[in-house]
């Protein structure tokens, strides 16, 4: 156990230096960018290792998985974000918990995130989450319908969006992955020219452990890192 949790420590320094290599490469500033540690299936024991190695956010994909593991993380200098599919019915379970909310996706979650924080006195910061690769397998607005969705979200107080996320394909060809970044992007850009109300594009988040490089030169602000950090899941 003490190997393994040795090599979480030098996985976190490989993929800081990578990223501080991708942003160098892009012209970017390294201090742009987070690096997030996905910690679906791992250990709490694990997860705190990465926290022990400079890690400041961490990545959770699940609600229940959450709540079983929030007590056990070092979480005091440690944001969290919610980064799973989210069903409206957990919202209340982890609206006091997380630091911001990556995967909404429909008016009906935004709604009820709005009605739990605003019970709670807070206003939750979101990502939208965009399917830009039409994947039916995967949740996100398809981009179509992007603005539409985003026009009803800034009438809802108790939410505040920051961004977008996304999940492209993960297909071999690097020239078709780096369309969708392309495109992601362009959103992104073209979503803060237009300065809606409580709508304010400044993180992206996009870039996982097989592709954060190309993400990285495309204006991610945001990878999350699972495998290059923790190893096949358990």
């Amino acid at each position: 156990m003490t190997e393994r949790l040795s090599e979480v420590r030098r996985n976190v320094e490989m993929v800081r230096s990578r990223i501080q290599e991708a942003a160098s490469a892009a012209g970017r500033d390294p201090a742009e960018i987070r690096m997030m540690a996905v910690t679906k299936t791992q250990s709490v024991q694990r997860v705190n290792e990465a926290i022990a190695a400079g890690v400041t956010l961490l990545g959770e994909n699940r609600a229940q998985e959450l709540l079983e593991k929030y007590d056990g993380y070092h979480r005091e200098a440690c944001d969290i974000h919610f980064i799973g599919h989210l069903q409206s019915n957990k919202v209340r379970a982890v609206i006091d918990k997380v630091t911001m909310i990556e995967s909404v996706d429909r008016l009906s979650l935004a709604q009820e995130i709005d009605r739990c924080a605003k019970a709670h006195g807070l206003v939750m910061p979101v990502l939208v989450e965009v399917n830009i690769g039409r994947e039916e397998s995967k949740s996100g607005v398809l981009p179509e319908n992007l603005s539409g969705l985003l026009e009803e979200l800034s009438g809802l107080p108790g939410l505040s969006v920051q961004g977008l996320m996304a999940i492209p394909p993960n297909v071999e060809d690097s020239v078709q992955k780096e369309g969708y970044f392309e495109q992601m992007y362009r959103h992104f850009i073209d979503i803060k020219a237009k300065k809606l109300d409580n709508i304010s594009m400044t993180v992206l988040s996009m870039g996982m452990s097989h592709d954060y490089p190309l993400a990285i030169r495309h204006g991610s602000t945001i990878v999350r890192i699972g495998r290059a950090l923790f190893g096949e899941r358990m």
